[in-house]
């Protein structure tokens, strides 16, 4: 079976396909980083227009850099949901349509079972059970993985996700949109033992997340520094270094409350270069494993969306005509395969 893949959930234009046997034959990706970036943040409007404008030559250049056309597909995957209504509706329109005109089954891929598969493009690949952290800029939650739709979410962020904390306060700190590599590559600056950050929620019992006061927390540092360029990285070395404490105790709790020792993480947090360190040595110390995308497929991306579908369509789902976006949408629902 081979897939096209859609990603049209925020602000970025994935296009890529996915051949059961033969692996990822090709990756479109376009950013719309700099359209935003005046704006310091995504404009949904302007994301949803500029997905309209990008995303069908990137299906022609898939289809090109595969060496294959439409009747050599065997179905369309799109993402669903959760994500901006506007920017879904561009890709579900558009993949729906080109299913109809091709004769080709379609399926809505839930955005954050994406990112939880994303890591079973490239060996080696994680073998069920295991625990998954999914951190991105809209998203923080803990995963328990039984297979493909076997999910029980063991915690969530009750208000900022790790992403989303990481890019406000590189914004507290002067940075450019997004700020959250940016934020890391400062941190590199930084000196240990300057500041003492909280690690939120982590001495009461549970799995949720909350990172709106530790951002609070930075705000009163920043405002209370001298304002060097000194005082900014370390301040930016003890943020990160409070979040990455953060969901590595988070991980080991699951792991512990579970039997489980496999974790993946996933998400554009994955990227995080001191998290993959930290969360490495903890899975070596307790014997276990730890699985991560490749860096290209951290971010929203066609791949994930188009490996996710493959499985979904060979398990039978299919979407009908009247396709609808689900701007918010739980794990929790997708039926297991």
């Amino acid at each position: 079976m081979r897939v096209l893949g859609i990603e049209t959930s925020c602000d970025e234009t994935g296009v890529a396909i996915y051949d059961q046997h033969q692996g990822l034959l090709s990756h479109q990706l376009y950013s719309q980083v700099k359209l935003h970036a005046d704006y310091g943040g995504v404009v949904p409007e302007l994301a949803s227009r500029d997905h309209v404008r990008k995303l069908v030559p990137l299906i022609k250049e898939a289809l090109k850099e595969a060496d294959c056309t439409e009747e050599d597909l065997d179905g369309i995957a799109f993402t669903k949901g959760p994500g901006l209504v506007g920017a879904l509706l561009v890709g579900s329109s558009v993949a729906r349509s080109l299913a109809y005109a091709w004769g080709l089954p379609a399926v809505g891929v839930h955005h954050m079972e994406g990112h939880l598969l994303a890591p079973m493009l490239d060996e080696p690949i994680p073998e069920y059970p295991f625990i998954a952290l999914l951190v991105s800029g809209g998203h923080s939650m803990m995963v328990k993985v039984g297979g493909i739709g076997d999910y029980l979410v063991l915690g969530e962020s009750v208000d900022d996700a790790a992403g989303e904390a990481f890019d406000k306060t590189a914004k507290l700190l002067g940075l450019d949109y997004p700020g959250g590599p940016l934020l890391a590559k400062l941190a590199e600056k930084g000196e240990s033992g300057h500041y003492a950050f909280p690690r939120p929620m982590t001495t009461k019992p549970g799995l949720d997340f909350s990172f709106s006061g530790l951002k609070t927390f930075t705000a009163n540092t920043i405002r209370d520094s001298d304002g060097s360029a000194q005082s900014k990285a370390n301040i930016a070395y003890a943020f990160q270094e409070a979040v990455v404490d953060t969901l590595a105790i988070k991980c080991k709790r699951a792991l512990k409350q579970t039997g489980i020792k496999r974790l993946v993480i996933a998400g554009g947090v994955s990227a995080n270069t001191q998290l993959r360190q930290q969360l490495a040595t903890m899975m070596k110390n307790i014997k276990g494993e730890v699985f991560y995308p490749r860096l290209e497929f951290c971010t929203d991306n066609g791949a994930m969306i188009a490996y996710a579908g493959l499985q979904r369509l060979k398990s039978g789902e299919s979407e009908g005509l009247s396709t609808k976006a689900k701007p918010r949408w739980s794990l929790e629902e997708l039926p297991k395969i």
